[in-house]
């Protein structure tokens, strides 16, 4: 069965296309979770005419109800005519303590001071958070003459999904494999998952970790239009999202002047966005220090009371550097305001996403698949904060001891939050279990390796960031994947610099040994030139064994290869190169032209290229001075490339690679 008939079937009524939201949207300024609140009450059937008919109704509640600023009179209008109307609008409440009422703020609508009953306020107190919280209001209007506020509100229901049952959700996951899990959940965030690796796939959900992990302290920063706010703004009613430079701490935690409570009391998520140090701006050294108190113990003393809150607290921003650039230069918090530069209130974050290895997103990205309705997932992560998946860790592993608390509360959390999200019921397999562990330990392993060079006190401490897996005794010490990146480049560097100064040193060269590589998911500074070079000197005859050499980019590589060949080869020599492929019957004629095209193409530089069409799954490089290489994933290491004008078309160590292991064997014969 196909991944997207299972999530209709073992979740329908809790699942939408995504790409309806563009179809009834308009220029209506609404998250995608009340969309999809609307699109869930009539949209959730694959039957088109179903669906056709339920597309139609949502925009006509669009049109009708949602009110536009620009509509604000025309919507005021119907009210006073018709006595009664529902509207869609964002709402937020005060207290008018000499009226001794509460008095509601419609952002759209453009009206306030209008009263609200105690009722309704209590069983709804986020509207008294400051934040406007999107609802669905009946309003209506009196004309009586003593009537002091015409406004009257006669019925109001914040838009969130009434009820969920997390045990269902547990059950039917069941039915799915973990890929086809991880791509429900990227549809359901609205990205299509063949656009992502598998590394890339984690990043993008290790963002909902704090919708589901209760008081997770996430940062993330990288380059700009990477979707870093979106699922703090559009993906949950419990979630909201400020400017980094205008939270104060009596807007975050306790006004004094009437001791009114603040954001953390009643969001489970509070996002600041554009997290980065602004020209002339600066921030208030004490709310730093509530922060950092907060975030280590839960609670905040202000005003004379102690009070405690279960909110995650997620910190997003813009990079201005390239990474290599921090490295050399900095560090990779440069660009955050300078009050948040201090060791204990770095030290507090748990997990920081590499923001810079996410793609830029582009229209085609997005999916137009079901996924589920975002109201629902908010409310089945809301359900599971409560829950704690880190006790799954003890039965697999060890943590070194040099771990401090800290580094092991922000692995653990990672860790729970991911395994909840991927694993609800808990059934994990013992790599997958490693893959989260290596993620997360990757993730605070970032943060520390930047508070060494930011604050010296740290390197008095060092911690180890690794496991001993309990089943077979082996050591694994994660690392982060930009400290692998640039300590290759800089081997690529050097490597060139020494082919550069061409010297006869051959002599003096160290003798090659079989070894092991591993590569991960967006690693750069690779080449074929890296990989094989030194392997391929003195060569005549190589045999490729790649059943997957079809695609366009496919030939592309086989012909890189070719040229690492000539560059590596005497000029006077010459080499045959056998190449052992499979196709598939509709791509055979073009392979069969890219072939012809090729072999001509490449015997000017020396290389006599034969090839043959065989049922092959091995894929391996075997040459006739006794190495044999055995490719994971042949010569396709990389990552597809996008658009003409691509640095990385011509440098591969720009190119973002996959995941894969490459095997140097040395053969007896």
């Amino acid at each position: 069965m196909e991944l997207q008939e299972k999530i209709i079937k073992y979740f329908e009524g809790k699942v939408v296309r995504k790409d309806l939201n563009e179809k009834v949207k308009g220029n209506a300024v609404v998250p995608t979770y009340v969309l999809e609140y609307l699109l869930g009450q009539y949209c959730a059937i694959e039957d088109e005419a179903i669906l056709a008919d339920g597309i139609e109704k949502v925009k006509n509640v669009i049109k009708n109800n949602y009110v536009s600023k620009s509509d604000a009179e025309i919507v005021k209008f119907k009210i006073r005519e018709n006595g009664s109307h529902k509207i869609i609008d964002s709402v937020k409440v005060v207290l008018n303590d000499t009226a001794n009422i509460y008095e509601a703020e419609f952002d759209n609508l453009g009206i306030k001071r209008v009263p609200i009953a105690d009722k309704i306020v209590k069983e709804n107190e986020k509207l008294l958070s400051g934040i406007s919280v999107w609802c669905i209001v009946t309003m209506g209007y009196t004309h009586a003459a003593d009537a002091e506020v015409r406004w009257l509100i006669e019925e109001l229901k914040p838009i969130q999904i009434s009820s969920i049952s997390l045990d269902e959700y547990i059950e039917n996951r069941k039915n799915f494999s973990t890929d086809e899990w991880l791509d429900l959940l990227m549809h359901s965030i609205g990205l299509d998952p063949e656009y992502f690796n598998r590394r890339g796939k984690l990043i993008q959900i290790s963002r909902l970790i704090p919708h589901i992990e209760n008081n997770f302290n996430f940062i993330e920063l990288g380059p700009k239009g990477t979707g870093k706010s979106h699922v703090f703004q559009e993906l949950s009613p419990h979630g909201t999202l400020i400017s980094g430079g205008d939270v104060s701490k009596a807007k975050l935690f306790v006004n004094n002047t009437g001791n009114k409570v603040g954001l953390i009391s009643f969001w489970d998520v509070i996002a600041l966005d554009e997290f980065e140090q602004k020209k002339g701006k600066k921030v208030d050294g004490d709310l730093v220090t509530i922060m950092q108190n907060f975030m280590a113990n839960k609670s905040f003393n202000r005003g004379g009371g102690q009070t405690t809150s279960t909110a995650s607290l997620a910190f997003v921003g813009n990079t201005k550097h390239t990474v290599p650039y921090m490295l050399k230069n900095s560090h990779l918090f440069e660009s955050i305001p300078e009050a948040y530069l201090v060791g204990a209130f770095l030290d507090r974050l748990f997990l920081y996403i590499p923001g810079w290895e996410v793609k830029i997103l582009k229209k085609y990205m997005f999916s137009t698949n079901y996924g589920f309705i975002v109201d629902y997932l908010a409310e089945i992560m809301r359900t599971m904060r409560k829950d704690d998946f880190s006790n799954i860790l003890d039965e697999y592993v060890s943590l070194d001891g040099s771990l401090s608390a800290r580094d092991k509360t922000g692995v653990q959390k990672t860790f729970s939050g991911l395994a909840k999200l991927m694993y609800p019921d808990r059934n994990m397999k013992s790599d997958e279990v490693l893959e989260l562990l290596d993620f997360a330990m990757e993730g605070r392993k970032r943060v520390k390796d930047q508070l060494y060079i930011i604050d010296e006190t740290f390197t008095h401490d060092p911690t180890e960031f690794k496991y001993t897996v309990k089943a077979s005794g082996i050591e694994v010490a994660p690392e982060t994947l930009e400290r692998i990146n640039f300590a290759a480049a800089v081997m690529v560097k050097e490597e060139d610099e020494r082919d550069n100064s061409k010297p006869d040193v051959s002599h003096v060269s160290q003798p090659l040994l079989p070894q092991q590589i591993s590569i991960k998911d967006n690693q750069t500074g690779i080449s074929y030139k890296s990989l094989f070079a030194n392997y391929m000197r003195g060569v005549t005859k190589i045999e490729i064994q790649d059943g997957y050499i079809r695609m366009p980019y496919q030939f592309k590589n086989l012909l890189e290869f070719c040229v690492m060949l000539a560059q590596v080869k005497q000029p006077e020599d010459e080499i045959s190169l056998h190449v052992i492929t499979n196709n598939s019957p509709e791509r055979l004629p073009d392979s069969e032209i890219s072939f012809q095209e090729l072999v001509p193409a490449i015997a000017d530089l020396g290389i006599n290229l034969t090839y043959e069409y065989k049922n092959v799954h091995d894929r391996s490089i075997t040459t006739n001075n006794g190495w044999k290489i055995m490719l994971g994933r042949g010569l396709d290491i990389f990552e597809p490339r996008e658009g003409k004008l691509d640095p990385a078309e011509y440098y591969q160590e720009m190119r973002s690679c996959k995941n894969c292991e490459i095997i140097f064997l040395k053969s007896d014969k």
